[in-house]
Order: structure tokens, then C-alpha cells, then sequence
């Protein structure tokens, strides 16, 4: 898929590889789709998560650990006791982020989690046909027996002694664990003021992740309570937003102050029109999402983005503050009592009654589509058909002009930075004006623009690429 996080998919034991958009087009086209042989890499699993711990923490703790760049050109396969007692979708969030350090995919073996998962999805078919043939859609005993035999390299971690982690900012394997997160931010000169909890997007917007976080909502009502700071919500799915909605967590933490925003990566991506700050005002936030690049979620070159679970997000909405740990702070009660958070504990992997599978809204595939035409305006700033491109002459590009030298980190987002540029989409020439607008110039140690070697000027690369091809110098 042409998603970064198509891996998700590994929580239903699925091989999902994220791909470039000219590798899918490969495929559409019939030709076959070229990647280099992986190494296998083993993460045995022994334990289950205890107290705040979540499966959000497996992750970021082996970002840590990792480096955004320790899992490429790897499969990471999740085996053992461990991995039984994590739910589906729990096994998603943590194949989903496997992404960040740079794993070609993430799996987990099939179990009754992903079958039960299917059948609240109204797949029973599914389910029926995958435990039929679950003996193949799991490890052999030989290679369970002697892992070291079938995998390039085997991480071992203990889910019962794992620790609620956060990672940032400005990077995914930043990570440190909550009760070192006072010092971490004091030491690393990071903003210790936390203005927002954001929970949801595709990484952690679950029926499971919803009810533990409704659970400590309910904890804090209780107690007559509210959120410190604003948390908003943004689920994966309709369905999700619509069960919640049915089986009471939504109201609940609709009640300590969180506010519901439409289904969609909303402003994982930068889809959030943030209000009431000035550009460079230092801040930090906390989100449940995958990524936190500069300026990814707000635009804002001054906040500092911290990636964790929804749990402690939710628990950092309460401080407001790294300064102390959002676990064991003492809360004022509505009665002048303090009250401290307590783990939310089990709570329903799927819902009881099922997922709401509602399609309104939803417009089926037109039959017979060779007679549609797609009428775009003229001016259009959001669409533009695509044109041929001109054909190769058959000859390499030589002594080209030096566009760029980037330094330091320069990932997708570096090279085309979502937010505002979303609304281009569709327009390849308005949204190539993003182009390279986020890497570092390795000449200026700055971002966003460079020298034009045919004028001198500094511009925008866009701008320069441009110049150099009405020049002839493409």
C-alpha cells in the first residue's frame, strides 16, 4: 500500500509493506514490485504488560533502542507467550509504528485476538477459514523450539518489566519513560509546559484504546475532576466514533473536557487549524500518533511533539507539565480530597454488541464508468488532470547544477511536508511548491531555500528547479 503504515495490517498477521506511489503504479501496470531480500528479524516476547504499561510502550521502546533506521531492509516477526496476550488491535499499533524504524513490515502470528477482532467485524467467514488453517498461519513448533536457527537476529523483551515510554521531539526514537521524563526534558533544554493531549488517528484510535482511557476519564468524574489541558479525539473510523458513541465512552470523556474531532489522520498530519498561538511559541504536546517531525502536527516551529500511549497521554492532560509524573501526582477532588490515577486494568478488546457497521455517506463504485467524465475548473487550485510526461531520449542527465545538499535528518516529511500542502493533492504542480521545503541545507544549516547558481538569489527549490528547467538545465 502506498500508506507508510500499511504494515498496521501485521495485527491481523498480514505481510503489508508500505511502498512509494511509482512502486504501486509498477504493479498496476503489470510489472512486478522490486525490494531487497530482508533479513528476519525474531522480537520474542515473554510476560504481559502490567500497571500503565500499554502496547504503544513496545514500540517505543524498541525505537529507542533501534534508531529510526535499525529495522531497515528487516521483517520483524513478534513470537512467543507475550504476544498471546496482547489484543488485535494492540498487535496493529505496534506493527504500525515499526515504520519508524524503517521495517520493511511487522507481523504477529494468528490467535483467537485477531479472530475475535474479525468477528466484530462481521467477518465470521473470515474467522471460520483462518482457524481452520491456523496451523499455517503461525510458526512451526521447530522454529519456535530454535528461533536462532530461522532468524537473522532475535531481540528478547519481557512485557511484565516494560515501562510507559514517551519519544521526542522532532524525532520517533527519542524515547525515554515516564519517570524519567522530568530530567529527559530538563537535560535536552525541551519545553516542560504541555498545552495539548491529542488521542486517536489510525496508530491508537481502537475500541480497546477508547475504553482504557474512558476508564480513567471515569475515574476522574468520579471525583468531581477535569483535564488540565484540551485533549482531542480523532478515531480511526466511523465505526469506532459510532460504537463509542453507543457503549457510553465517548460521553464519558466528552465529560472531563475532551472534544471529538472528525474521523479522519486529522492533525497527525497536520490537519488541525490551531488557534490562539504565534509562530515559535515553545510548547510541548503529547499525541497517540506515530510521527512528530517539526511543525508536523501544528505548523509551529516551537512545539516540541512527544509520541506515547493513550493512556498517558490522558494522564498528562491532568499535569499539564513534565515537571512530574502524571501517575503518581495527587489530584484535587471536587471535596478538597486528592486522588491519585489508578491503571485502567482490562477492559473489552472488542464491543460486546458488536462494531457499528453503518454505510451512510457511502457511494458504491459507479458499474460502468467508461462514460463518467471528471469535469475540473480550469483554476483549480486543489485538482489538475495529469499530463504525459515527455518522452526519455534514451540519454543520462550530466553535469547537472547541485539543487540540494541536505543534512542531518531528511525523511518524507523533510521532502514533502503534509499540513497545509494537503489541499494540493491532487494538483502535482501546486504541491511540488512543498518540495524539499522541510531538509536542512547542509551550506546554510537552514531550512527551506538555497542559492540559485544562475542568479545568485536565495529561493525556494521549487523555485530554483524551476529556473534551471526554463533554462534548459533540467
Amino acid at each position: 500500500g502506498t500508506d507508510s503504515h500499511t504494515p498496521h495490517a501485521g495485527g491481523l498477521g498480514a505481510f503489508a509493506s508500505g511502498v512509494g506511489g511509482a512502486d504501486a503504479v509498477d504493479v498496476m501496470v503489470g510489472l512486478p514490485w522490486e525490494v531487497l531480500h530482508p533479513n528476519f528479524i525474531g522480537v520474542h516476547l515473554t510476560g504481559e504488560l502490567q500497571g500503565w504499561a500499554a502496547p504503544k510502550d513496545v514500540i517505543l521502546s524498541l525505537l529507542g533502542k533501534l534508531t529510526c533506521s535499525g529495522g531497515t531492509n528487516r521483517v520483524f516477526e513478534y513470537f512467543g507467550p507475550g504476544a498471546d496476550t496482547i489484543s488485535c488491535t494492540g498487535k496493529a499499533t505496534i506493527c504500525n509504528m515499526g515504520a519508524e524504524f524503517g521495517a520493511t513490515t511487522s507481523t504477529f502470528p494468528y490467535d483467537e485476538h485477531m479472530a475475535a477482532f474479525m468477528r466484530t467485524c462481521s467477518r465470521e467467514d473470515a474467522a471460520d477459514l483462518a482457524d481452520k488453517y491456523a496451523h499455517l498461519l503461525r510458526a512451526d513448533d521447530e522454529v519456535l523450539a530454535n528461533p536462532e536457527n530461522y532468524f537473522d537476529q532475535i531481540i528478547e523483551l519481557d512485557l511484565s518489566t516494560l515501562e510507559p515510554h514517551l519519544v521526542g521531539p522532532h524525532s520517533p526514537d527519542r524515547a525515554s519513560t515516564v519517570t524519567n521524563m522530568a530530567k529527559y526534558v530538563e537535560e535536552g533544554n525541551h519545553p516542560a509546559n504541555v498545552t495539548y493531549a491529542l488521542v486517536g488517528s489510525c496508530t491508537n484510535s481502537s475500541y480497546e484504546d477508547m475504553g482504557r482511557i474512558a476508564a480513567m476519564a471515569q475515574q476522574i468524574a468520579d471525583k468531581g475532576a477535569k483535564l488540565k489541558i484540551p485533549m482531542l479525539l480523532t478515531p480511526g473510523s466511523e465505526q469506532v466514533r459510532a460504537t463509542i458513541e453507543r457503549d457510553g465512552q465517548l460521553e464519558k470523556l466528552e465529560a472531563i473536557g475532551a472534544t471529538l474531532l472528525a474521523n479522519a489522520c486529522g492533525p497527525c498530519i497536520g490537519q488541525w487549524n490551531r488557534e490562539g498561538i504565534e509562530e515559535g511559541f515553545l510548547n510541548s504536546i503529547v499525541t497517540s500518533y506515530n510521527r512528530n517531525f517539526p511543525k508536523r502536527n501544528d505548523g509551529n516551529s516551537g512545539t516540541s511533539g512527544f509520541i506515547a500511549s493513550p493512556e498517558t497521554c490522558l494522564a498528562y492532560a491532568m499535569t499539564g507539565s513534565f515537571t512530574t509524573n502524571p501517575f503518581t501526582e495527587e489530584y484535587k477532588a471536587a471535596d478538597g480530597t486528592t486522588f491519585t490515577l489508578i491503571p485502567p486494568g482490562k477492559v473489552d478488546e472488542v464491543p460486546p454488541g458488536k462494531l457499528i457497521l453503518d454505510e451512510e455517506g457511502f457511494l458504491a463504485p459507479i458499474e460502468n464508468n467508461t462514460s463518467v467524465t471528471v469535469q475540473i475548473a480550469p483554476d483549480s487550485e486543489r485538482l489538475a488532470l495529469l499530463t504525459p510526461f515527455d518522452s526519455w531520449d534514451g540519454n543520462d542527465y550530466k553535469d547537472l547544477r547541485l539543487l540540494l545538499k541536505a543534512k542531518g535528518k531528511c525523511t518524507t516529511d523533510h521532502i514533502s511536508p503534509a499540513g497545509p500542502w494537503l489541499r494540493f493533492r491532487g494538483h502535482l504542480d501546486n504541491i511540488s511548491g512543498n518540495m524539499f521545503s522541510g531538509a536542512i541545507n547542509a551550506f546554510t544549516g537552514k531550512p527551506g531555500d538555497a542559492k540559485n547558481q544562475l542568479t545568485g538569489a536565495s529561493q525556494a527549490y521549487n523555485e530554483i528547479a524551476r529556473a534551471y528547467t526554463k533554462a534548459g538545465e533540467n
